[in-house]
Parts: C-alpha cells; sequence; structure tokens
C-alpha cells in the first residue's frame, strides 16, 4: 500500500547503485555538514534535545554531536 503524501515532507531515496566510493564521499558531506550546523547550531540544538528527546533521555547530558542520532 502506497503511503499519502504529506505537503510537509519531501521523500528521499538513496539509490540502491552507489558504489562504495560514491557512498562514502556522501557520508562524508552529511558528516561535514553535520559538523558546520553544530559548530553554529551547537548550543541551541542542545538546549531543545531535553524538550525534544524527553529530560529523561541520555541527550539531556552532555551532548556530543557525534551522537547525535542522525
Amino acid at each position: 500500500m502506497k503511503r499519502k503524501p504529506n505537503r510537509f515532507t519531501i521523500e528521499f531515496s538513496i539509490p540502491a547503485y552507489w558504489t562504495p566510493e560514491q557512498a562514502l564521499a556522501v557520508f562524508e558531506l552529511v558528516n561535514d555538514l553535520r559538523d558546520v550546523i553544530w559548530s553554529h547550531y551547537g548550543s541551541r540544538i542542545h538546549d531543545l534535545m531535553p524538550e525534544h528527546y524527553g529530560s529523561g533521555s541520555r541527550h539531556s547530558q552532555t551532548i556530543n554531536p557525534d551522537d547525535i542520532p542522525y
């Protein structure tokens, strides 16, 4: 059964035919993007973590950008 499109989301598929080198390049790009976002917004993201994940979450402690769930 096909899911009804949501006007607030954009579906994104990753091609299954990438070479390992292409997959690594995309992975590194996403990692670099995460690092840049964290360096600019890190403290504000950190402040939102308990609200987003709940106060009992492991994210309510000191946050390492490598531990962010994406």
